[in-house]
């Protein structure tokens, strides 16, 4: 079973009637209470397997209450949570390790979200989305609420799932694709040509994490952090494909033999030696990119190099301060 699904069930059989008994005795957090499972984990992006549940998997849920009344009422509703049982429908006592204290159990809505994303409410402007980091974004907004009684968190959860303001996404995109293109279609090639194949492997990570992220953002989903930004490609309702490519771009090659042997004639355009067969892949991935930017209007350049659309998206932003921040920020 996923946790996820763990997580509902056990709600479902003691969590509803936990929030009503505590209700009863305490009558100011009347309809006071959200509950679901939202943060950290595998189960929260719904990736979890069997390996995942040796460590901070178990049945358990987050119980989230304004901070006025948190301040007042934390302490015991948290023990009253401590009371329920551990065990559940056959799976064992949560196992907490050190990464996973205070994930689950009764929270503080405020706390909650700036321990995420270190604000207690959704960003109001283009500079305040452009500060935050993607992969915290999609901690805050992943998962499910199964209640929400109250309104709190799950009004500053629609705002965070409505994504970003169309400069920040324009912006961001422009920064992933300048990025691509210099690791990629630029720097890979030129320093395997040079003989600095530790160099062309950094240059191909670099290229990976801004293609995931770049998909994602085409996608107007948040990037995870490093584990899981290419497994959450797969689902992707454009480029999935994607996927698959970059799996092919991780499989064992011999490079040095590729670039070795390589001779003038081999090169497509002259620059994309076509014995590699990560150079090839590589430009595969930046035409796919190419042909989405141009089919969605966010750039007009028309060009094989994805630098161009990069600057093509920076002139389509209005807002002049993140018009003028450095290509590659964001």
């Amino acid at each position: 079973m996923k946790g996820l699904e763990l997580s509902k069930r056990y709600f479902e059989a003691y969590g509803i009637e936990l929030i009503r008994k505590l209700e009863l005795l305490y009558p100011d957090l009347k309809g006071c209470f959200a509950a679901g499972l939202v943060g950290y984990g595998s189960e929260c992006l719904g990736f979890d397997d069997v390996i995942s549940t040796d460590h901070d998997f178990g049945p358990s849920f987050c119980l989230w209450m304004p901070r006025t009344l948190y301040q007042l009422y934390g302490e015991v509703c948290q023990k009253a949570y401590n009371a329920l049982p551990t065990e559940f429908d056959g799976y064992s006592a949560r196992r907490v390790t050190a990464f996973g204290n205070n994930r689950v159990g009764v929270l503080c809505t405020e706390d909650f979200y700036y321990g995420l994303i270190g604000r207690e409410n959704a960003p109001e402007t283009n500079m305040e989305w452009m500060a935050l980091r993607e992969d915290r974004l999609l901690l805050a907004s992943n998962g499910e609420v199964f209640l929400d009684e109250y309104g709190q968190f799950s009004e500053i959860r629609k705002k965070l799932l409505a994504f970003y303001p169309q400069d920040v996404l324009l912006k961001k995109l422009a920064a992933r694709c300048a990025a691509m293109a210099q690791s990629g279609q630029y720097n890979y090639g030129r320093l395997s040509q040079r003989g600095e194949w530790t160099g062309a492997y950094l240059s191909l990570q670099e290229f990976i994490k801004n293609t995931c992220s770049a998909v994602h953002l085409l996608n107007r989903k948040y990037t995870p952090f490093y584990k899981w930004m290419h497994r959450s490609l797969k689902d992707m309702r454009c480029l999935s494909e994607i996927y698959g490519l970059l799996d092919q771009l991780t499989a064992p090659f011999d490079s040095r033999q590729a670039w070795g042997s390589a001779v003038p004639e081999d090169f497509i355009y002259g620059i994309i030696n076509s014995k590699d067969s990560r150079a090839v892949i590589i430009e595969t991935i930046c035409q796919l990119v190419i042909r989405q930017l141009e089919a969605e209007g966010f750039s007009d350049a028309h060009d094989m190099y994805l630098e161009a659309h990069a600057i093509s998206m920076m002139k389509k932003i209005k807002d002049t301060k993140i018009a003028s921040m450095q290509l590659l920020e964001g």
